[in-house]
């Protein structure tokens, strides 16, 4: 689920990067009712998933799905003597972390792409 939003969000916030590297092409043009609906409803839509997903990464160790929680499982496994899964618990947590860059930077192409092309108020 986690890499289906991420996906997701970076596809939607690449739209912004990828638009100078499309400019050889035929630009994409909205019709107003296509662009009120992408300001509207996908964008807030877009942000705030990312929003709740950086929070959940870097919740505390109660948070189910943090860096914190499958550290701290990660650790309890170890002291059980479960080395296997101790590994695997860290690695998933290492790589979670690794998704905050990512996360940080679709958040701030989708910010931008509101700010040039969404009329504040709507």
């Amino acid at each position: 689920m986690l890499k289906h939003t991420i996906a997701l969000c970076l596809t939607a916030a690449g739209l912004v990067a990828l638009a100078p590297a499309a400019s050889a092409q035929a630009p994409i043009t909205l019709s107003p009712e296509e662009s009120q609906q992408l300001c509207a409803e996908w964008l807030p839509k877009l942000t705030q998933r990312t929003t709740k997903l950086t929070e959940r990464i870097n919740g505390g160790p109660e948070i189910r799905g943090s860096v914190a929680n499958l550290k701290a499982r990660a650790e309890g496994q170890r002291k059980k003597g479960h080395n296997d899964t101790a590994d695997r618990l860290q690695k998933r947590a290492d790589k979670r972390n690794g998704r905050l860059p990512e996360l940080t930077a679709a958040k701030q192409k989708l910010d931008a792409f509101a700010g040039a092309h969404c009329k504040a108020g709507k």
